[in-house]
């Protein structure tokens, strides 16, 4: 079975990382951006990450400015900006593409694994963000695509992709998933 193992990611600088790196580590596969209306998960992320670390937990934080294009600038740029209001310690990666054919190799194996996961519809930006999507692909919940910023993979101490969190998901609910595979 493939896991995310496999697969290599450039680091802010433009240095390859094998994910091998984080084996046997509980990793949380984010897809962020710092101009959106989502951008105050990153202090939710964070607290998990303080949290969590020490037991085994790691945070992947891949900026993308494919939605909205709401991760403009530079990767050290974006870099500045989450450690200055956000005060994260998590890695952080070069800017990629998560969806078209273009799209980092990882992303493209995340979405086949786990495919949309379904809006909280209790969220208050759910009513735009469907909207929105609807009108663009009226089929937009039937495809693996990655539909916004700040949807999550959460990744076994085996590699293996065991869920997948839409933006509008409480953090609460990802912190429960990953204590137990902790």
């Amino acid at each position: 079975m493939k896991t995310v193992y496999e697969f290599s990611v450039k680091d802010r600088k433009g240095s390859a990382v094998s994910l091998k790196e984080y084996a046997n580590e509980v990793l949380l596969i984010v897809n962020t951006a710092t101009k959106c209306g989502f951008t105050p998960q990153y202090e939710e992320l964070e607290k998990l990450y303080e949290k969590f670390h020490s037991q085994g937990f790691e945070i992947l934080d891949f900026p993308c400015n494919q939605f909205g294009q709401q991760a403009p600038g530079t990767d050290e740029s974006i870099h500045s900006f989450c450690k200055l209001t956000y005060g994260t310690e998590f890695p952080r990666f070069k800017k990629i593409k998560v969806n078209g054919d273009d799209a980092d190799e990882l992303f493209k194996f995340l979405k086949e694994q786990k495919g949309f996961a379904g809006w909280d519809e209790s969220h208050p930006l759910y009513p735009i963000l469907d909207k929105m999507l609807s009108e663009a692909d009226p089929d937009y919940k039937e495809k693996a695509d990655i539909k916004w910023n700040f949807t999550k993979f959460l990744v076994n101490k085996k590699g293996q992709v065991v869920a997948r969190f839409e933006p509008t998901e409480p953090i609460s609910n990802i912190a429960q998933q990953i204590e137990e595979l902790l």
